[in-house]
């Protein structure tokens, strides 16, 4: 299949943080074909390998499978359902949004509700609800009514979005962060004919809770290298400035030199940007944003291992939908499989 039709696939499927069943199950399906070995570990990461000619180098690619949403928290005697929030979630998003509660019995369609602005007092309506104000409305009768639904405290909650594509390269969806570095990952190693590295392509759980997964499984790989595939905040949008963000859709795969959680190795940087240049592949520099990724955790694993972060430059991180280049995509997959052709040559 084409990256285009995986990253849809990996879009619509739900798999907010911590419980990421559904996502790991097409993972491990859609890249069993080109790999020599693939399987959960412990924790729930997907662990698949790529074996090299060589026993060394070890490299890592981690792209994390889960995405923000929510979770049951309580359920009112009305019969309406309050929520954690799983992830960073900014509370401004969550009213009037489209949801669906995964639970045992099956799925459940649901509306964020909150007290209707109509009948708030005026200091009410010049604030943002805040999500502990809101619920999510599933047209249960009662608390009886919701339980016989089928709804148990700790469901999941995932925001309703699917995928579509809205321009000749652009693409809107639910969950890129990061189903979009999964797509990468994946069609890296459909396009890795052989190789002399051995690749260990992680599927990381709870990133968006504290890069938990990609702790263990880097632990247990213990890489020589370790390459994070994820998104980026574009900035190219009314209200932003360069200087809170210099990243632009279209423009190519973001680069980290610096971020909250990790300062990119030197030697990993100058590969990614070498090979960029050495492959005419377009590529923007990224410094100084609050955020981190799976490879700040890779980075401090065992006694230290080099490791970067490759992005995709992507518009509304962290809502329920968000937008993409499709050529940004691409062009990750072309310097991630470059790199690694670089690499090899070097060990």
């Amino acid at each position: 299949m084409s990256i285009e039709s995986n990253l849809e696939r990996l879009s619509n499927i739900n798999g907010v943080t911590g419980r990421e069943e559904a996502a790991r199950e097409l993972i491990i399906k859609l890249i069993k074909p080109y790999v020599d070995e693939s399987y959960e570990d412990k924790l729930g990461n997907v662990i698949a390998i790529k074996k090299g000619k060589k026993s060394k180098p070890k490299i890592m690619l981690a792209a994390h499978m889960d995405e923000i949403g929510l979770m049951v928290k309580n359920i009112s005697k009305e019969g309406f359902l309050q929520f954690a929030k799983m992830g960073g979630i900014d509370d401004r998003i969550l009213l009037a949004q489209k949801v669906v509660v995964q639970t045992s019995e099956g799925d459940l369609v649901g509306i964020i509700g909150s007290k209707p602005p109509h009948i708030q007092k005026k200091e009410e309506r010049n604030k943002v609800v805040t999500y502990d104000k809101l619920f999510v409305d599933i047209g249960a009768e009662n608390v009886k009514t919701a339980k016989q639904m089928g709804v148990k405290i700790g469901d999941p909650i995932s925001f309703s979005a699917k995928y579509e594509k809205i321009g000749k390269t652009i693409v809107t969806g639910k969950a890129f962060d990061d189903r979009a570095g999964c797509a990468v990952m994946i069609e890296t190693l459909k396009k890795l004919e052989s190789t002399d590295c051995n690749i260990f392509a992680v599927g990381t759980i709870q990133e968006e809770v504290g890069l938990r997964g990609a702790g263990t499984a880097a632990f247990g790989i213990d890489p020589d290298f370790g390459i994070a595939l994820d998104v980026t905040v574009a900035g190219d949008v009314p209200g932003v400035n360069d200087f809170e963000s210099n990243i632009k859709m279209g423009k190519g795969p973001a680069l980290t030199v610096s971020d909250a959680g990790l300062i990119s190795h030197p030697k990993v940087l100058s590969l990614l940007v070498d090979t960029a240049n050495k492959h005419n592949i377009p590529y923007q520099l990224e410094t100084g944003l609050p955020g981190t990724t799976d490879a700040a955790r890779i980075s401090l694993t065992r006694q230290g291992v080099p490791s970067g972060t490759v992005s995709i430059p992507t518009r509304y991180i962290h809502s329920p939908v968000g937008i993409l280049n499709l050529t940004d995509v691409k062009n990750s997959v072309k310097l991630v499989i470059g790199a690694i052709d670089e690499i090899q040559k070097k060990f």
